[in-house]
């Protein structure tokens, strides 16, 4: 399964992998943003060359698509047009107006040198060869309704096989009637218990995995063989890699089909060791399907999933490892199956590509950011000079806050106490007042944790970031004349 990642075209549509590189390209800004879109342009090498469009609005992002359309001149030989990307409206309707492909550029002028470094990656980006089983566990506690549930979660989610998770010693009746609901449903479904007469049961209602099988129930090998079903193979219990043999002898005697799982063990119970034990399977068996059971090391580890996961599949697409199990269970491991499934992409291109997992799908750096964007003071000063209006511009740096209008300029580093901030900015609105105090907030959320502020928009949470909806805020930062217009022009610099 392959998907591809690409810049908009004018049409809203994906740009093609063939569609040739522009040769001169127009970017269009505002007043306040002309300086810092000059200065990356300056200091970034670009295969191309460019013109800078500086229409009369004081904030980028505040324009739309139309207006542009009407406000715009393109030079002869333009073969692109880039707008902000924080503009409203469809680029097509640019397009269509001078004849010339129109894209959506980044969030942020500074991120212009990453946004022309990756299209080639981005072409080829998506492919994976890791499937994920995602377990339900323990099935015979919950009721229909709520296995259903998890299924579909899990499905949208990216998983490949729904895993019945069975508990040991508690009957469970309806494990027929779930597994075949699920498959007429479309899932793939596995189930994960040792009692010979569960697993009779998932089979023969469509279950097309079984974890897990060695030398204590093999004797269900007789009622597998010709069902087209696989099965997952693991160690006696306490047992070295040779208490493998005898299984896959008999597995392979019955035409039965069958991955390995060494069985990743915890930290502190042997993970090291584990992962040796993986290295020896493929040695041992070379062409032999392995799975991974990661969920013991992403549930059993209080640590943040994303880098968890990066690592375990980094080390699944290296050995040939194609199945790994897990489930989100643990609080910290929710959304284990996203992760998994950007991971496996991840992974899949760089070691397929030889390059090392940087700089090509930053989606699992969730706490902090990939890079942190900030302005000098120089900057900000030279941003100041060009307002004329009373409304708040907020800003951080690596250290602190800088809240800034036509008349302030404070910068603050004491994160605890934004009061101190607050009572310089002479707000007394109350509407104004609480606006302030969010943003300040989210501002000092930016700093604590190394990431990029930007007013009126959510901090980056990596694949957690929650989708925009297409309507930003156009919050007024402090109380003017009795106006009451929606947005303002001059609010803000993006």
């Amino acid at each position: 399964m392959t998907q591809t990642g690409s810049r908009q075209s004018a049409a809203g549509s994906q740009q093609p992998a063939g569609e040739k590189a522009p040769s001169r390209v127009l970017f269009v800004t505002g007043k306040l943003a002309e300086p810092g879109l000059r200065r990356v342009l300056a200091d970034t090498p670009l295969p191309f060359e460019h013109d800078v469009a500086v229409l009369k609005i004081t904030v980028a992002a505040l324009m739309t698509t139309a207006w542009i359309a009407r406000s715009l001149d393109v030079p002869h030989g333009t073969d692109l047009v880039m707008i902000p990307g924080l503009c409203e409206g469809d680029p097509q309707v640019i397009g269509d107006r001078f004849g010339v492909r129109v894209e959506k550029g980044p969030k942020d002028c500074r991120e212009l040198p990453n946004h022309f470094g990756r299209p080639t990656a981005a072409r080829d980006y998506g492919a994976w060869d890791i499937e994920i089983v995602a377990e339900i566990n323990n099935a015979p506690k919950l009721t229909r309704e709520a296995v259903r549930e998890a299924a579909d979660y899990f499905d949208a989610s990216g998983a490949d096989i729904i895993d019945i998770g069975c508990t040991p010693g508690l009957p469970f009746p309806g494990l027929g009637d779930i597994v075949r609901e699920l498959t007429a449903a479309g899932r793939r479904v596995s189930v994960d218990t040792f009692d010979p007469g569960e697993i009779r049961s998932a089979v023969a209602a469509g279950a097309e995995l079984v974890l897990s099988v060695n030398a204590s129930n093999i004797e269900v090998a007789s009622d597998l063989a010709g069902t087209g079903v696989r099965v997952v193979v693991v160690p006696e219990l306490g047992g070295a890699l040779d208490t493998l043999e005898p299984t896959l002898a008999e597995l392979t005697r019955r035409g039965v089909s069958y991955l390995i799982d060494p069985i990743l063990e915890p930290i502190g119970h042997g993970f090291a060791a584990s992962l040796e034990r993986y290295s020896e399977v493929r040695r041992r068996y070379p062409d032999a399907e392995m799975l991974m059971g990661i969920g013991n090391l992403t549930e059993l580890t209080a640590a943040d999933s994303t880098g968890v996961h990066a690592v375990l599949i980094g080390i699944c697409q290296e050995l040939g490892v194609r199945a790994v199990l897990t489930t989100e269970v643990i609080p910290w491991a929710r959304g284990a199956v996203r992760e998994v499934d950007v991971a496996r992409r991840l992974m899949h291109y760089a070691i397929t590509q030889r390059t090392i997992p940087k700089n090509i799908d930053d989606r699992l750096v969730t706490i902090k950011d990939p890079a942190v964007l900030t302005y000098s003071e120089e900057e900000l000063r030279a941003i100041q000079a060009g307002i004329t209006d009373p409304n708040f511009r907020i800003f951080t740096d690596r250290d602190g806050i800088i809240v800034l209008n036509n008349e302030r300029f404070v910068r603050s580093t004491s994160l605890s106490r934004l009061g101190d901030v607050f009572a310089q900015l002479g707000v007394d609105e109350a509407t104004h007042a609480f606006y302030l105090g969010a943003e300040l907030a989210r501002a000092s959320l930016a700093v604590t944790l190394g990431k990029t502020y930007r007013q009126d928009e959510t901090l980056s949470w990596g694949y957690l970031t929650p989708v925009a909806d297409g309507k930003p805020e156009h919050v007024r930062l402090t109380q003017r004349s009795k106006r009451t217009r929606r947005s303002d022009p001059d609010r803000r610099e993006d």
